[in-house]
């Protein structure tokens, strides 16, 4: 069977999502899960990433500049990168700070890195945090998840994949580090459960025709009474949730090969 990792998106952003990934992996539905370490509840949140649920799951830094920590709008992010004007000092001191505070935290390098919003794929950020991830793992080096939905996810997927992602792929790869291949999951987090598990099955197929291994993300959150303040996604986490949680998702689970880093 096609293996395919299934990695949950935001760990430590709030109560909600990190209930809802714990439990999944707790279940045997993710693989994968990518925490924000610049974020308040970190510290909190990662006294549930415990032997057992790291024997389940690979962990992993989802590198922030566009919510936590001295945080830019993402338009801005992308615009500032493309004309190659972020101060390279501050790129280099945000990466070694956040993969300080996972080490901090749970006393292990992270096990693979991707970003939130897909920042670690774009211009100046992607090749400091290779150096970097080069220089303080060069051992044992993490995975690289590669932002490259199909062309199937349509234009948002397509943008995403310009950003950066082929570059991020080629550099990391001539690097030695082990990549992700397709990036699947991407929607516009508009529907309802109904629709996520129709968007759900369509993924496990693609995973199935795709090459290398390929990742499904996720965003999944278990209600909880103030958790959408400030998340404009939180309904669909909810149904995001629902579903993955589901006889429906565990039987789509039984047509791939569940894995935790690409082979």
């Amino acid at each position: 069977m096609k293996p395919l990792i299934v990695c949950a998106d935001d760990y430590a952003q709030s109560l909600a999502i990190d209930a809802g990934i714990i439990h999944l992996i707790q279940q045997n539905r993710l693989s994968a899960a990518s925490c924000m370490v610049l974020s308040p509840r970190w510290a909190e949140a990662a006294k549930s990433l415990t032997p057992e649920i790291r024997n389940k799951a690979d962990i992993g830094l989802h590198l922030d500049f566009t919510q936590f920590g001295d945080a830019n709008a993402h338009p801005v992010l992308i615009a500032r990168s493309l004309l190659r004007c972020l101060p390279a000092q501050t790129i280099r001191l945000s990466i070694h700070r956040q993969l300080d505070r996972f080490e901090d935290a749970l006393g292990t390098a992270p096990d693979y890195v991707d970003g939130h919003q897909h920042v670690h794929q774009l211009p100046q950020i992607r090749d400091a945090l290779l150096d970097i991830l080069k220089q303080r793992y060069s051992n044992k080096l993490p995975w690289i998840r590669i932002a490259k939905p199909p062309a199937s996810d349509g234009f948002k997927g397509k943008i995403i994949k310009l950003l950066g992602a082929n570059a991020l792929e080629s550099k990391a790869k001539s690097m030695g580090f082990d990549c992700s291949g397709d990036l699947l999951g991407v929607y516009s987090f508009t529907g309802d459960s109904k629709d996520y598990e129709k968007l759900l099955g369509a993924w496990i197929s693609a995973a199935n025709n795709s090459l290398g291994t390929p990742a499904l993300m996720c965003h999944p959150a278990i209600d909880k009474l103030g958790s959408e303040i400030n998340d404009p996604i939180y309904a669909a986490r909810l149904n995001e949730f629902l579903v993955l949680n589901s006889n429906n998702f565990h039987s789509l689970l039984q047509t791939v090969k569940l894995t935790r880093k690409p082979h």
